[in-house]
């Protein structure tokens, strides 16, 4: 799909389809075809591949080729399933406009048309229409830090005032912490890549028209990553914690268990031994022929049971 924007009377307004997307100042491509691919490289700007945005090498996610700047970073979203996932996500930024290429849905562009009035940056350039999407994708990772933390907050009480010591919630529990720490890793990832982006980014300011304005948002922004990097390495140690808390909440549950079998079986130990002595098949056995003998030893299994209970009971294993 190709979503093609132009300034409007408030933000951005979405051309109709079949307009000559020249005019536009910010082109989307979401999963384009061959067609939309051709129309933006009939405006100079050649589109990457899906498997040239997953290369990894610094070199083919941030390089300017004829005057467009190209920088690829990793931003959480949905897929087509709507799956949690992180992906590539490549900006091209020319003098003109700015072409933004993704094969999954982070939030931000979804909310940027409508919000991007209220960014500090405006939308007057292509190069303040990026830094002003680059604000709310850092807002959304702050937003996605927030409620990993509250989630993290409803973990730890849950099983630290020893409301979750069922089975069934302490693996929930451990379930939960182990899809926010999954969260928290997407959420460092996007923020190193962005980091480096507007790091190259800030090299070329100085041939840009503004860029004594532009500097001053862009280490704002700057500023911003680098706090969040701080919190999202906070969340990730409470996450270690919140784990540990949980296994040993788990390691206590099955200590219980395993005491009560203990305690089940030394109770039974004794008359098992009384049973297996007369249980055995020697001719001289002067008790089998006692008329009592029967009933003397069921009492005596049952005295020695109490015995050990007694026992246990006053060395406080109990």
């Amino acid at each position: 799909m190709l979503f093609a924007y132009v300034p409007g009377p408030r933000g951005l307004k979405l051309l109709p389809p079949g307009e000559d997307i020249s005019k536009a100042r910010w082109v989307d491509l979401y999963r384009p075809l061959d067609a939309q691919v051709a129309a933006v490289t009939e405006l100079g700007i050649e589109v990457p591949s899906l498997a040239d945005m997953e290369e990894i090498e610094i070199s083919n996610r941030l390089y300017r080729e004829e005057k467009a700047d190209y920088m690829t970073v990793v931003l959480p979203g949905l897929s087509m399933t709507k799956t949690a996932m992180s992906g590539p996500v490549t900006f091209i930024l020319t003098p003109e406009r700015l072409v933004t290429v993704r094969h999954h849905a982070p939030r931000p562009f979804e909310t940027f048309p409508e919000r991007c009035e209220r960014s500090a940056a405006g939308v007057a350039s292509a190069e303040r229409l990026f830094l002003g999407l680059i604000e709310e994708i850092v807002s959304r990772m702050a937003d996605l830090l927030e409620g990993a933390g509250r989630a993290l907050d409803g973990v730890s009480g849950a099983v630290l005032s020893g409301a979750g010591q069922k089975a069934e919630q302490l693996q929930a529990a451990l379930e939960e912490v182990g899809r926010q720490g999954e969260l928290l890793g997407r959420v460092r990832l996007s923020l190193l890549t962005l980091e480096r982006a507007l790091s190259f980014f800030g090299q070329t300011l100085g041939a840009r028209p503004e860029s004594e304005e532009l500097k001053e948002l862009l280490k704002g922004e700057m500023r911003d990553i680098q706090a969040l990097s701080v919190h999202g390495d906070f969340l990730s140690s409470r996450v270690s914690l919140a784990v540990d808390a949980t296994m040993g909440m788990i390691n206590l549950a099955q200590n219980a268990t395993v005491r009560i079998l203990s305690v089940v079986a030394a109770l039974f130990l004794p008359p098992t031994l009384i049973a297996s002595i007369y249980g055995m098949n020697f001719r001289v056995m002067p008790e089998l022929d006692w008329s009592w003998g029967y009933p003397g030893a069921l009492l005596l299994m049952v005295a020695s049971a109490v015995a050990t209970w007694a026992f246990f009971k006053w060395r406080g294993w109990l």
